[in-house]
């Protein structure tokens, strides 16, 4: 459910515009392509000019194919394509990158009190945001019907190293926390090439690691949630992931009202708070990817109250409604302004 091209790409530009100072005798690697639906930047500085660019590109190449062979919801052969093609209920065991991505989702829906949940597929075609020119506003009894198919703690038992349908027609999809693991696992791609100075995004969910080639943290830009937006904010990030959430790019609107796609699994309706967008850091990105998600559809009050009960760094965007033009005000929990201060 992230909105996952709210780090734009003109985040990348602004790291990339920091390689110019490069360190004498430093080499600059740089990578791009697609993946997940989405596309991927990669920046190494390699301070020993020892690493064989080739060679890191099929470590690239070669973790991302198996992040997609294992959570894929695109790939029908993808190992959570045949889970959820699978109406049978007895425990299904899985391999331990899914187990852990898995097992990450679960804790982060039981923390977030149920907003981030990676069952949610039948609120999300019910609101027609599934596929493009579906988008409509359901009767609340489709709500319900659809809301009694949805849920971890309804349709899914997640154990170590395996998984479980309540419900056959359970379906789990992992747009919001695989990309971000994707990150994660690049990274340690790249580490296993000796490389520890790096950023890797995917979808606009990143982590990166060290320093840049001018010494100091991966300088990230925070993007402004409107539709002509600018950088917000910029933030150092360094042995960390960061993620953000948006609720201002896929929308319809009817009768006068404005609904995201953004969609609260306890009420199964679009949020309607304030919040427009949630950016969190976290020890991995695959943390930051879920939580991004679970905080912006939690909103501003309650996200602040579950950050500070968690020592999570997050930080809200929120419309400022009382403002003549389109503005925006900031809330950041004490972790978040500890670890950007």
């Amino acid at each position: 459910m992230s909105d996952l091209t709210v780090l734009s790409r003109r985040s990348f530009i602004m790291m990339s515009v920091a390689l110019a100072a490069c360190k004498p005798g430093a080499k600059i690697l740089e990578f791009s392509g697609s993946t997940m639906g989405t596309t991927y930047n990669v920046v190494a500085v390699d301070a020993s000019r020892s690493v064989d660019k080739i060679e890191a590109q099929a470590r690239i190449n070669a973790a991302l194919a198996q992040v997609n062979q294992q959570m894929s919801n695109w790939d029908p052969a993808s190992e959570i394509s045949r889970f959820n093609a699978n109406k049978g209920t007895d425990a299904t065991f899985m391999s331990r990158e899914l187990s852990h991505v898995m097992q990450a989702a679960q804790d982060v829906n039981t923390a977030s009190e149920g907003r981030f949940d990676t069952t949610m597929g039948p609120l999300i075609e019910l609101w027609g945001f599934g596929a493009p020119g579906g988008k409509r506003m359901p009767q609340d009894a489709e709500i319900l019907a659809a809301q009694a198919r949805s849920g971890h703690g309804a349709t899914l038992k997640v154990g170590a190293g395996a998984m479980q349908k309540i419900q056959p027609e359970t379906q789990v999809y992992l747009a919001a926390i695989g990309k971000g693991f994707g990150a994660d696992q690049v990274g340690r791609a790249l580490e296993g090439l000796g490389l520890s100075d790096y950023m890797v995004e995917i979808g606009g969910d990143l982590y990166a690691s060290g320093l840049n080639a001018d010494g100091k943290p991966w300088q990230i830009g925070i993007e402004k949630p409107a539709a002509l937006s600018g950088v917000l904010d910029v933030v150092g990030v360094s042995g960390m992931g960061l993620a953000s959430s948006g609720d201002y790019r896929n929308y319809f609107e009817q009768d006068g009202a404005r609904y995201s796609h953004v969609i609260d699994p306890v009420t199964g309706r679009p949020i309607t708070h304030k919040t427009a967008s949630a950016t969190v850091l976290a020890e991995n990105a695959m943390l930051a990817d879920a939580w991004a998600t679970a905080m912006l559809i939690l909103g501003r009050e309650r996200g602040l109250e579950i950050a500070k009960a968690n020592d999570l760094a997050v930080l809200f965007v929120e419309r400022d409604e009382a403002a003549s033009d389109l503005r925006f005000k900031t809330a950041a929990s004490e972790r978040f302004t500890a670890l950007t201060a």
